[in-house]
Formats: C-alpha cells, structure tokens, sequence
C-alpha cells in the first residue's frame, strides 16, 4: 500500500521522514507512516510572486472550499450568499495584511489586492466584523411565501396541501409568483431534497414550519465554525509562516476494508480519551497558576483530534490477497 504522511510539525521538533516503498520510516511499518513537512524558509517564498497561484495552491484551495459547497447545498445556502462572506473575508484579510495604510489609500490598496471595485471595498470597510445578510435561495423563498400568504393556509391557520399544477391555489402558480427563473418543478425538486415538502399523490405538502432543521441548531454550527476554523487557522499560519507555530500532525492509512472501520474508530476513541485525560487537569493547572501569578491572560488554546474515513477512488483499491494483482500494479512494484 502508499505509504501515509503527517502534516506540519511543531517549532524545533524532528520531523520524521516519508515512507519509502518497502523501506523504513518514522512509523510503525511500511503501511502506515506520520512524515512532517518543514514550512517555507525564505522570504521569497513568502511573497506573493507569479506562482502564488500554481496549481498546487489552487489545488488546495479547491479541496477546502468543496466542503463548504457540499454545506451549502446540502442547507439550501445560495451561491450568492457565499460569494459575499468571501467579499467580506477577503476585505478583512487585505487590511489586516497592510495595518500602516489609512483612508483613501487603504481602499486602493485593499482594491488592488483582492481584485473587488473600490465601490465594494468602500462598502465593506465601512462595516467591518458584520456578515453580510444571507440571500435566501428561489426555493426557500417559495417555501416562506407558501408559509406568509393567508391565502394558502387553511381556517386553522395551517399550510394548505398544494396541487401541483394548474391556476392558483397551486404549486405552480406560488412558484411562478416568485421567480421566472427557474422551472416549478425544479424548485419542488429542491424543496424535497431539503426535506421542506413532499409530493402526495397529486398533491404537495409542507413537511416541516421552518426552513432549519432541529439537527442545524446553533451549537452545532458554533462547534464547526470554533472547530474547524482554529484548524485551518493552524494550517494556514504554518503554511505561510517562516517556521511553523502550530501542532498539526496527522496520520493516514489507505488499502483498509470495511470491516476494519470499527476497529479504526475505537482507536481514535481510546486516543481522544488518553488525550482528554492528560490535558484537561494540565491545562487547568496553568490556568490556575497563571491566575495566581497575576499574569495577563490574553491567549487562548485549543487541541483536538478528529478522523475520517471515505472509499478510496476506484482502481486504487487493493485486491484480496487470494486474487493475483493487475498486471500494471506487477509491473510498478517491479520497476521500484
């Protein structure tokens, strides 16, 4: 199998080396290996040059942002809702990355770096830290209208099921009443992936009063953002930093079987466990001293650990030992 490699080190720490096929490695064997990475050293390798932008650094960047999309689509967030947090963040990031400048220099500046008119820019400095109201897609705005219109709900004051076509009181009417952009029967499709409607036999009813799920509730989404945002905050700084600040370590394995996810999964669950009980009582105790001490305590900190598992792509699975490997896989394992 591939050999597996560790992401950034600590500051000062070895880093082990990768695996070599069939060779030794800072790791258990050859299957499975941790390997670090050194972060950037040179200052030109630090200043955004012509290749600032080569396909590894947009490689990453699509490989961050595609679990954002597969957020976004699966709670009906639009693009364009999207599009201006990215405005905004980009905004941000410009004018955190140049403190000295100051009023109309400043907008040029932050123009010049992220591309956007100096009309948007003008309009996001002067709102700094709040996000962008959320744009509420065709479907969802269908499903809002379908709940506020008197005229579609019945003497309870409850929705009314919906025909699905044909004048008014119908699906298609209240569709059309919203947008001409896009086919009725498109937005139906949407509403019933997003778990909001379903179809009875000719009819369309509403599945739930809101547009969030009870499983979108605030913690969880606080959670992912603290979570997930400290670790790529982690990443980020160590990629552009001279030598890397943060812990970020990982190991991988591939060629596993299915019935081996159990087993993968209480192993991570015993090592979260020893992790919590080392570190809890630790941190508690310099928290303590700290305070104790009169020190100031402006910093705050955060380990973690998280796994993932996910089909290899087809082809790259390994066969059972019993059957004779693909003639081209004999032929690497020769050339190597």
């Amino acid at each position: 199998m591939r050999s597996c490699a560790g992401a950034m080190s600590a500051p000062g720490a070895k880093r082990p080396t990768r695996a070599r096929p069939g060779g030794a490695a800072a790791a258990t064997g050859p299957e499975v290996a941790a390997a670090g990475r050194s972060a950037p050293t040179a200052t030109a390798e630090r200043t955004p040059s012509a290749h600032a932008a080569g396909p590894a650094l947009t490689g990453a960047l699509a490989s961050l942002l595609a679990p954002i999309a597969d957020l976004a689509i699966a709670r009906g967030v639009p693009f364009g809702t999207l599009e201006d947090l990215l405005k905004a963040a980009f905004v941000d990031a410009a004018r955190r990355a140049q403190p000295d400048s100051a009023g109309a220099r400043i907008v040029s500046r932050v123009a010049t770096a992220t591309g956007l008119t100096r009309r948007e820019v003008t309009r996001l400095l002067a709102a700094p830290g709040t996000a962008p109201a959320a744009r509420p897609s065709p479907a969802t705005q269908v499903f809002t209208r379908w709940q506020a219109d008197p005229a579609l709900r019945d003497r309870r004051g409850a929705p009314l099921a919906l025909p699905r076509t044909g004048p008014a009181p119908s699906f298609e009417a209240l569709a059309r009443s919203v947008t001409q952009d896009v086919h009725p029967r498109s937005l139906l499709d949407e509403l019933c992936r997003l778990g909001l409607a379903a179809v009875e036999g000719d009819e369309v009813r509403q599945l739930r009063d809101r547009v969030t799920a009870v499983g979108d509730s605030e913690r969880a989404h606080r959670f992912l953002a603290n979570n997930v945002g400290d670790h790529l905050r982690a990443a980020v700084a160590n990629v552009l930093g001279a030598t890397p600040s943060h812990v970020e370590q990982a190991v991988f394995a591939d060629e596993l079987s299915d019935e081996s996810m159990p087993a993968f999964r209480a192993l991570a669950d015993a090592q979260w466990q020893a992790v919590l009980a080392a570190t809890v009582p630790a941190l508690q105790a310099l928290v303590d001293a700290d305070a104790a001490a009169g020190r100031r305590r402006d910093r705050r900190v955060r380990i973690g650990l998280y796994t993932f598992q996910e089909a290899m792509k087809e082809g790259a699975a390994a066969a059972p030992p019993e059957a004779p490997a693909p003639r081209a896989r004999r032929r690497a394992a020769k050339d190597r």
